[in-house]
């Protein structure tokens, strides 16, 4: 009699355990799911179609991408002139905007392979020379550290039924602006857009300027 009731004891507590371990289990699961987000989420991207970006708090962005110039070229009055013209024309530009500026890292692998094909041909000491600036780009190439900067403007709005061509609208008209004020600009398509989210809100793809700033008041001086 007392095996029967020892085996009784032992499955019951063998039970007890078993449902408490599942349902500790199943708490601990859906307090997993409950934190996790999905990258759209994170993101807050909803969807991303031809020119435009949908948010998941229901808004639509689009977005212009600035090529940009080199004004270290530009004499004194050049620089004023340019100056004077992009005021005058953001000066008319009511809606509001942002202006993104990113950095991303080059690839400069056909350079490489350029260097790399003029061995052949090339003497001891051009060899020589080659190797040391095959040896340079190659840290350069690994470590990321040649990047350009990049500079977008995104315009937003409430999302609506029908709203895209509005947004369009809006986007020529400030691109217009722009090239109006001596700068050549495009409108981002659908895969330009997603390498931008990408450099946005990708950690592996973002680089840290190495820039000291100093604490002081900015002050415009007056030239003309």
């Amino acid at each position: 009699m007392v095996l029967p009731i020892l085996m009784l004891c032992i499955c019951a507590i063998g039970g007890a355990g078993a449902y408490f371990f599942i349902k500790k289990g199943g708490k601990r699961k859906t307090l997993i799911s409950a934190d996790q987000k999905s990258a759209n989420e994170f993101t807050n991207v909803k969807d991303i179609r031809g020119r435009y970006l949908y948010t998941m708090d229901g808004h639509i962005l689009c977005f212009i991408r600035l090529n940009p110039i080199s004004i270290d070229l530009y004499s004194k009055g050049e620089k004023q002139t340019l100056i004077r013209m992009l005021t005058a024309e953001l000066s008319a530009v009511q809606s509001p905007f942002k202006l993104l500026a990113i950095s991303r890292p080059i690839d400069i692998s056909p350079l490489i392979s350029e260097l790399s094909g003029l061995m052949g041909d090339a003497g001891a000491v051009q060899k020589e020379l080659l190797n040391k600036e095959l040896a340079v780009m190659n840290d350069y190439a690994g470590s990321g550290e040649i990047v350009e900067r990049q500079f977008y403007l995104s315009i937003w709005g409430a999302y609506t039924d029908g709203c895209e061509r509005e947004m369009l609208a809006r986007t020529k008209e400030l691109a217009a602006v722009f090239e109006n004020g001596g700068l050549t600009c495009e409108i981002a398509g659908e895969d330009e857009i997603i390498r931008l989210v990408g450099l946005l809100n990708n950690p592996s793809r973002a680089h840290l300027d190495d820039t000291d700033f100093a604490e002081e008041i900015p002050a415009i001086k007056n030239e003309f």
